[in-house]
């Protein structure tokens, strides 16, 4: 995937100071409560998709194509995966 780098940024920016903690800057792509957090406060409340069964369909192909082995998936890097993969650029213009 070629990145946009000022869509990133303003991703980066949107995440706020939780980029700065170690464990807030990362997803654990492994444990439902966190993939639920990132469908809740990132999907649903920063993007305002409707709660669906494809939102968590599209986390799991996020994870997955981030690649599941990678230990450090960074949450900015995934809310810029979703971000493209549900075509919502214009909330961060």
């Amino acid at each position: 995937m070629e990145p946009d780098m000022d869509l990133l940024t303003k991703v980066t920016i949107g995440c706020g100071p939780a980029i700065y903690d170690a464990d807030a800057s990362t997803v654990a792509g492994t444990q439902p409560s966190e993939l639920e957090t990132v469908k809740n406060n990132f999907l649903i409340r920063k993007l305002g998709l409707a709660d669906s069964p494809a939102l968590m369909d599209a986390i799991n192909l996020v994870i997955e194509t981030y690649g599941k082995s990678e230990r450090n998936k960074y949450r900015a890097v995934v809310y810029y995966m979703l971000t493209k993969h549900f075509g919502k650029e214009s909330v961060f213009r």
